[in-house]
């Protein structure tokens, strides 16, 4: 299994270095989304879709992948962080 990084921060942290000083508002407008979807994303709130991934991509430039990673390091880590019910392996086929 491959080793998750250690409380990986919110893709947003991440995409508020790529907007930079750019205000919450007019980055939301040249993303063509709510400024509040923006906020949600940036504060932590919200996760980023696929949706959200490629037009992050066709604005900065990068994979959409990247976000949708991001986002899913994140997701693990936290429900790694969880009290979860103890699954039973499945025999291995022969």
């Amino acid at each position: 299994m491959e080793r998750m990084m250690y409380n990986p921060a919110h893709p947003g942290e991440i995409l508020r270095e790529y907007i930079g000083s750019l205000p919450v508002g007019e980055a939301a407008k040249r993303l063509r989304v709510a400024r509040s979807t923006l906020s949600r994303l940036l504060n932590g709130r919200a996760s980023f879709t696929a949706a959200m991934a490629l037009r992050l991509s066709d604005a900065f430039g990068t994979e959409p992948g990247l976000w949708l990673d991001l986002q899913q390091q994140y997701d693990l880590w936290h429900a790694s962080r969880r009290k979860r019910l103890r699954i039973e392996k499945f025999p291995r086929a022969a």
